[in-house]
């Protein structure tokens, strides 16, 4: 009988995998429900912490880290540094929005559109059912998009994209000081050791390689990674054209429904059309959100994960004990697929940034799509793009896109932030101590004997088990990117931001202390992966905005207009000066509308918003000149700002330094305090030696002052400097910072 390596019968990760533990963990420190329960680290931690009565007070983050350890104490520190950054910039987006609501009744655009006077006839919004309309009927909605469209949205931008590069120094700041207070300021991350599936595929190749001869050390190359790569690759491109297949799907339900209504007999189905399409359409893309963020989560780790029926073992001990084809017969590990990151640090880190690939397109796909294309493809009055040569391309409403897109913005914000940050954190493990409840009641031991026998370790066993800290930062990396990403169009989402994260900064805090089961400790001195996430957003930020504030927004087209073609340099004017027009009888057969006299009287010329030559024109409805003057001030724009506010960010980088200063006082003062005593420790070394020359044997000095003094002198003095520094580091590091303390 062929008797297995040690390895894959010892170890408690090869005992869990093989069934002879349910689960391991750490205990927690006691109850915290009794009241005669005598106080310990975990009560005071759901007394000071957990508790949402406490949520003005400060983290106790020095007693989250003695008793979650370092990666976890991180996690909340980041979580509180990031919550109290945005009250600033929570209430200069409420004056933005204030702003705005204090100078819609001044806006001239608005004042125009709302003239009781106006009898300006536009064009239907939709083939025969869609009829001529009046321009003063779209008041309330150019009334609205004023709110977050004006020029205090472009100040804001910029101070967003400043406040992001302050956040970002400021989060290097406070992880020094807590890397000094925790005395992590040497640390380094402890070495990886490889995982048992790379090993696994490693012996796998050196076999093949060396069937005939003593299997070799081997390494997986780029080439026996390339085919995992392709599929990876393929897997994410296929799971993105999912993501856009539903935004289309959402384009053609809005397109047809928006068609539905308006052939509707009542009149107040009609008048609302816009409005109900608009918010049934953001209900239905952020119930697709919802579930394809659940999907893409398990997809990604099905790309980065390998079997892990594997155990732990070292390459030796499985080549000691059987060729990998005995190992696991008929198993399905192909070495030729598997992606198989070498360390779990490699592994976490592929797994994370699969997933905020996916989550991030599945949540802003939607967002992206009225930013930047709806409206840009219609077509004309007469030539109109279709879809399914039966429904035309849905276009924006006068106003523009920038008010639908806050709508969708907003709905997808607050509803990912209310069901799946906070109802879900809440109602999931309720849902699953409940039903743990049902299941004990069931037992024929009586509850009260029950609870008498329930040892620690088996009330612990009823908890959730710990998943890590990856679910928790990519929701707040999705919520980082509403916040920063369309900021130009929605103002109050870091005020949104702020009020999620002051109860989710305890929700979570009673999920670590009440609902989970204590994790093991693990010693980080950053954040890893996610800060440089933060940082590729913060930077994507910036150009989206520019590109909000230039494409999406009126504000380039206002800026032209006044100073370029008004008389008076003044907003006068700018309506008409925005809408071309259409000759009715110029539209293709089967598109004119049904009803011609649904305003009273018979239409020959209608107006639709775009820059185009008038069909008496020698070129009749082709783009005109001001079309052209606003898109290079448009793409202008987008340079400029974009290296503008880029440059002050990296500014605002430049002038904060990484270390606070008396962090960076205190650890130079240490260093000197370290090397008076290196050299005391040696001064006293050499005045001892001298002594026992001075008073030894003559003749054994002189003897051995040509060969052994010397040696010893060299020697010793060597092996004592290479040694003395790790002596006293671990020795006298307490009494150098007691020493720093005093000075």
């Amino acid at each position: 009988m062929t008797i297995p390596p040690p390895c894959l019968t010892e170890g408690i990760t090869s005992l869990l995998g093989s069934g002879v533990y349910m689960a391991a963990y750490p205990l927690h420190d006691g109850d915290i429900n009794e009241e005669a329960t005598e106080s310990n680290d975990r009560k005071l931690l759901y007394e000071e912490w957990a508790n949402y009565s406490v949520f003005f007070k400060y983290q106790p983050i020095g007693l989250v880290r003695k008793y979650f350890g370092e990666k976890i104490a991180l996690y909340f520190a980041w979580l509180g540094l990031y919550t109290q950054m945005l009250i600033p910039a929570s209430l200069v987006g409420v004056i933005v929005f204030l702003y705005g609501c204090a100078t819609v009744d001044d806006n001239i655009p608005s004042m125009e559109i709302c003239h009781p006077e106006n009898n300006i006839t536009m064009c239907p919004l939709c083939d025969q059912v869609c009829s001529y309309w009046k321009l003063s009927t779209a008041c309330g909605t150019a009334r609205a998009s004023h709110l977050f469209d004006n020029p205090a949205t472009v100040f804001f931008s910029i101070f967003m994209a400043l406040w992001a590069a302050m956040f970002m120094e400021h989060w290097k700041r406070r992880q020094m000081r807590l890397n000094y207070e925790w005395d992590l300021t040497g640390f380094e991350d402890e070495e990886d050791h490889p995982r048992a599936e790379y090993e696994f595929q490693v012996l796998q190749k050196s076999f093949r390689n060396h069937q005939k001869s003593k299997p070799k050390m081997e390494k997986l190359t780029y080439q026996d990674r390339l085919p995992a790569y392709m599929t990876n690759v393929v897997m994410m491109l296929l799971m993105i054209g999912v993501t856009f297949a539903t935004v289309f799907g959402v384009i053609f339900y809005r397109i047809s429904t928006k068609a539905a209504l308006h052939m509707s007999s009542n009149p107040v189905t009609r008048s609302h059309v816009q409005l109900t399409v608009k918010t049934t359409a953001a209900i239905i893309n952020l119930v697709v959100i919802l579930i394809l963020d659940e999907v893409y989560g398990a997809v990604a780790r099905w790309l980065t994960v390998l079997a892990r029926n594997l155990g732990s073992c070292p390459v030796s001990a499985w080549s000691n004990w059987a060729p990998p084809a005995l190992l696991f017969p008929g198993s399905p590990v192909d070495p030729s697929l598997p992606e198989v990151p070498k360390t779990d640090k490699s592994f976490e880190e592929r797994l994370i940034f699969k997933t905020f690939i996916l989550k991030f397109v599945n949540a802003f796909s939607p967002i992206i799509y009225i930013a930047f294309f709806r409206g840009r493809f219609v077509g004309r009055p007469g030539s109109y793009l279709y879809v399914s040569e039966s429904y035309r391309m849905e276009e924006c409403a006068y106003g523009g896109c920038l008010m639908e897109l806050c709508i969708q913005l907003s709905i997808t914000m607050l509803g990912k932030q209310l069901i799946q940050n906070n109802l879900f954190e809440i109602g999931i493990p309720k849902l699953k101590k409940l039903l743990r409840y049902i299941q004990s009641k069931q037992g024929a031991v009586p509850e009260e004997e029950r609870q008498k026998k329930l040892q620690r370790y088996e009330t612990d066993h009823f908890l959730e088990p710990f998943a890590g800290l990856t679910p928790e930062y990519m929701e707040m990396i999705i919520q980082f990117g509403f916040v920063t990403l369309f900021v130009a169009s929605f103002p109050l989402a870091p005020l949104f931001a702020l009020l999620n994260n002051i109860i989710e900064i305890r929700l979570d805090a009673k999920k670590f202390v009440t609902e989970l089961r204590r994790p093991v400790g693990a010693r980080a001195k950053d954040i890893g992966i996610w800060y440089n996430i933060l940082r590729g957003v913060a930077k994507v930020a910036v150009i989206i905005n520019a590109f909000v504030i230039s494409f999406t927004s009126d504000f380039i087209p206002r800026m032209v207009y006044q100073y370029k073609y008004s008389q008076e340099g003044s907003m006068h004017g700018f309506v008409n000066h925005t809408l071309s027009f259409f000759n009715v009888s110029h539209f293709q057969e089967g598109s004119e509308p049904l009803d011609q006299l649904h305003l009273g009287y018979p239409v020959e010329i209608c107006r639709y918003k775009d820059y185009r030559e008038p069909p008496w024109s020698n070129t009749p409805y082709e783009l005109s000149k001001e079309f052209w003057t606003v898109l290079a001030v448009r793409l202008s724009f987008v340079i400029v700002f974009q290296n503008v506010v880029m440059l002050m960010s990296d500014i605002v980088d430049w002038l904060i330094p990484d270390i606070p200063k008396d962090i960076s006082v205190q650890i130079h003062k240490e260093k000197i305090l370290l090397v008076d005593l290196f050299m005391k420790e040696e001064q006293g070394k050499v005045r001892n030696l001298e002594s026992r020359l001075s008073t030894g044997d003559k003749e054994k000095c002189d003897q051995g002052s040509n060969n052994s003094t010397v040696a010893f002198d060299h020697q010793g003095a060597e092996q004592d400097n290479s040694a003395k520094p790790q002596v006293l580091w671990s020795s006298s590091s307490v009494r150098v910072k007691a020493l720093v303390g005093h000075l």
